[in-house]
């Protein structure tokens, strides 16, 4: 390399910097945490089975291929259709800010840069807004 020439840095994944599948797997577990404590959430908690391993999981892998890293969803259960998947459930605003709210206090609390959790909620509501309104019959 030359003095006029500069290493270009190396992008990483969204999935790289929340830690690969391990620091992804805290976040859901977490998510989960504040699913089962906060009253808010009861509304979205009510819609999962009482044992939460396999919706954990399917949100785990999910979000492995969705940030960036390896396609485990597609790899374990098929192809997904996010409002798809969501349709049997009653979904409005009340159930999308429920789920967001659980997000929200999940990134809190991990190690994750500012940067990485501001980008991640906000990527995440696009998906939970059209949930909403799927559900509702807006599109």
């Amino acid at each position: 390399m030359t003095g006029n020439q500069q290493e270009a840095p190396l992008a990483i994944t969204p999935y790289e910097a929340a830690g690969g599948l391990e620091g992804i797997t805290k976040l859901v577990d977490e998510f989960y945490v504040n699913m089962d404590a906060l009253p808010e959430a009861k509304v979205i908690r009510d819609m999962h089975p009482p044992d939460l391993a396999e919706s954990s999981r399917k949100l785990t892998y999910f979000l492995c291929g969705w940030l960036g890293g390896p396609k485990l969803f597609q790899q374990h259960y098929g192809p997904i259709s996010i409002p798809g998947a969501h349709k049997r459930f009653s979904i409005g605003y009340e159930e999308r800010d429920a789920w967001l709210l659980c997000m929200q206090r999940a990134l809190a609390v991990q190690p994750f840069s500012t940067e990485l959790k501001d980008y991640l909620l906000a990527m995440l509501s696009i998906p939970a807004e059209r949930v909403r309104q799927v559900n509702s019959g807006e599109i």
